[in-house]
């Protein structure tokens, strides 16, 4: 069968390009629809501040009856450029039938694009980087995959190491069953509150826009020498919080100070996959009010940031964390939760996690492959 690329530029090819994955996924019963509104704002270069430094072309694959059968998004986002000092090709939002002729063609897509591009390396998968759903799902296909977090068909890994993509680095995740704090960690939760070195507070849903200014802040401050980090814009951040402004319950986004000044926050959202799920990627007719009587009957979070500014990391500030959101877990008689993405060999944060209890249920891998000319 004959394939044929085909650049995304009407409405209609991108709406093609969004609706593909149900095709992928029908019978498979782990996947979870995206909302398709919200599909259609993130890809919109007018809407979302992410396109203000980066570039992006989508393409999509389609057979001799004019089929969707593939898709791919590629992109060179200028901000990655600068912090890294490589110029880096990515490839993401990567669907495909099980096909291998047509993910040679996509993959070779992305290898000339880069080529003609003159950059020097393809990685992904990012949807569309680091600061978005990333990573291709290799370990863990048992059980959906969490709110943020990408899923695809077992078979896609061998097709990408076929054509010569390479690991470049896993993503963990980390399931903990929440059943007692542990004592060490409860006797550290009153030392710290015994020395007062800092104050930790909840987020104001009053005074959001402040609040996202200081997330931010701390942010590109803490994570700033993560592998593949790329500091967001205040609008990028500003963007993102808006859309999950409606979920954040803000008891579970917690602020550090320490006199006064921001030095930490931690973040966990409720799964709103499982909600998603039952919506088919529609708002509608119902979907709002099926929305908002789920979203109260989750029974999962996920941990999804926690970080600390580098000069007041000795402060026990992240053992606080810890403590205070395993507390509201149980407060809340919530069973368990994932901790994610995390770094394969991110030790520093790894090692509190496999301490607390957690355990490695699901890897993503990011891929790479050196472009020669």
């Amino acid at each position: 069968m004959g394939f044929e690329l085909v650049k995304v530029e009407t409405r209609q090819d991108l709406e093609r390009f969004i609706r593909l994955p149900w095709k992928i996924y029908k019978d498979q019963p782990c996947w979870v629809p995206p909302l398709i509104r919200e599909r259609k704002t993130f890809l919109n270069s007018d809407i979302n501040p992410f396109f203000e430094h980066a570039d992006a072309d989508l393409f999509l694959a389609v057979d001799s009856d004019r089929s969707p059968v593939g898709r791919i998004a590629l992109v060179h986002d200028r901000n990655y450029q600068d912090v890294h000092s490589e110029s880096v090709g990515m490839f993401g939002m990567f669907e495909s039938v099980d096909d291998p002729n047509l993910f040679k063609l996509l993959l070779d897509q992305a290898f000339q694009w880069c080529r003609d591009r003159k950059h020097a390396r393809l990685m992904g998968p990012m949807n569309l980087s680091t600061n978005h759903e990333c990573g291709l799902l290799i370990e863990g296909f048992e059980s959906p995959t969490m709110f943020g977090i990408p899923y695809n068909p077992e078979f896609y890994a061998g097709y990408f190491e076929a054509w010569g993509l390479q690991k470049a680095k896993d993503l963990l995740a980390l399931r903990l069953d929440l059943v007692k704090i542990p004592d060490y960690l409860e006797r550290a939760a009153i030392k710290l509150n015994q020395r007062n070195h800092f104050n930790v507070r909840s987020l104001d849903l009053g005074q959001f826009e402040k609040e996202i200014s200081i997330l931010w802040d701390i942010y590109n401050s803490a994570w700033s020498v993560n592998w593949g980090f790329v500091p967001m814009t205040q609008k990028e951040f500003e963007f993102s919080a808006r859309e999950m402004k409606s979920i954040i319950q803000p008891e579970f986004c917690l602020i550090a100070e320490v006199n006064g000044e921001p030095a930490g926050f931690s973040l966990a959202l409720p799964d709103v996959n499982q909600v998603l799920k039952k919506m088919d990627g529609s708002l509608f007719p119902f979907g709002w009010a099926r929305f908002l009587w789920g979203k109260n009957k989750i029974d999962t979070y996920r941990v999804l940031t926690l970080g600390v500014k580098k000069k007041y990391r000795r402060l026990g500030i992240d053992a606080w964390f810890y403590y205070e959101t395993y507390r509201l877990f149980l407060e809340k008689k919530i069973k368990w939760c994932e901790m994610s993405w995390l770094l394969e060999d991110n030790k520093s944060i790894l090692e509190p996690m496999y301490r607390i209890g957690g355990t490695v249920y699901k890897r993503h891998r990011i891929y790479e492959r050196l472009i020669t000319s």
